[in-house]
């Protein structure tokens, strides 16, 4: 099995498929790398070298006490992206990822960044404040924290109704994809995901919007139920300059998922239109 290790000694575990430019995946909480396979098949068979890896207490990663924080998971990544010298990279990063690739940018540039994509992503700030009354209210969090210190197992089976909308009229329930997320959440260590739910519900990214210098692409579900997109992709679409808002009408936060296929096809056209420079 692949890992890098990181200057703190911490074994994160990826996959790396295909050749051509790299296409780097960073999942959402709790999941793993295994989230995108669906991604990383498609792009894979259409000229890209596809990576993604599961982010330190998540998957196959080690559980760490510490480190579970957004700095070092951008760190993280580019002790990856560093040991396997990526360069001309297409970022794709879903809710927490979304934070992750946002935050790598504040913290190391965009020197080797081709591309962004943010699907569903948490940035800018998810939590509801005076300045950010479209957010979630702490309370929310809190109650995440609860249902999966008590019992994450059943927190995680009932988390996939609404995190792919499945409790919509007309929805068609896969108890695959239910099952899916399920294990990859479990894959993970308690402590690593519980400080995980700060990361992504608290930490502001607005400096690392700020920072983002490359041709940006935010698609987002009009109906995302676990990251509303109205304190989200509404407004870190106003942030960086230039990029490009799809909304999923109706669609969920899981529509990496269950849209696939339309997914996979606005993944491959962004990735490879040319991109228009100044003379």
């Amino acid at each position: 099995m692949p890992f890098i290790t990181t200057d703190d000694g911490t074994n994160i575990f990826y996959k790396d498929h295909g050749t051509g430019q790299p296409v780097l995946y960073s999942h959402g909480w709790p999941l793993s790398g295994d989230a995108w396979d669906g991604q990383m098949v498609f792009m894979g068979q259409n000229g890209f070298r596809v990576i993604a890896h599961d982010r330190r207490s998540h998957g196959r990663s080690d559980q760490t006490w510490d480190g579970n924080h957004m700095d070092r998971y951008a760190d993280d990544l580019q002790s990856l992206i560093t040991q396997l010298d990526l360069k001309d990279i297409i970022l794709v990063g879903h809710s927490t990822g979304g934070g992750e690739i946002t935050h790598y940018v504040g913290r190391h540039g965009t020197s080797r960044v081709a591309k962004m994509v943010l699907v569903g992503a948490v940035p800018p700030l998810m939590l509801k404040t005076d300045a950010n009354p479209e957010g979630t209210p702490i309370e929310a969090f809190d109650g995440i924290r609860k249902g999966t210190f008590d019992d994450r197992s059943q927190f995680y089976k009932d988390l996939t109704i609404p995190f792919y909308g499945y409790n919509r009229e007309g929805a068609k329930i896969s108890e695959g994809v239910r099952e899916s997320f399920w294990l990859q959440g479990m894959m993970g260590g308690l402590k690593g995901q519980l400080d995980c739910i700060h990361e992504f519900s608290e930490v502001d990214y607005t400096p690392g919007l700020k920072a983002i210098d490359v041709p940006t692409l935010f698609i987002h579900g009009s109906d995302d139920q676990i990251v509303p997109i109205g304190a989200a992709a509404l407004k870190a679409h106003e942030i960086v300059a230039g990029s490009e808002l799809k909304i999923y009408e109706g669609s969920s936060h899981g529509l990496a998922t269950v849209e696939q296929d339309r997914f996979n096809a606005d993944l491959l056209a962004f990735a490879t239109a040319k991109v228009l420079t100044e003379a």
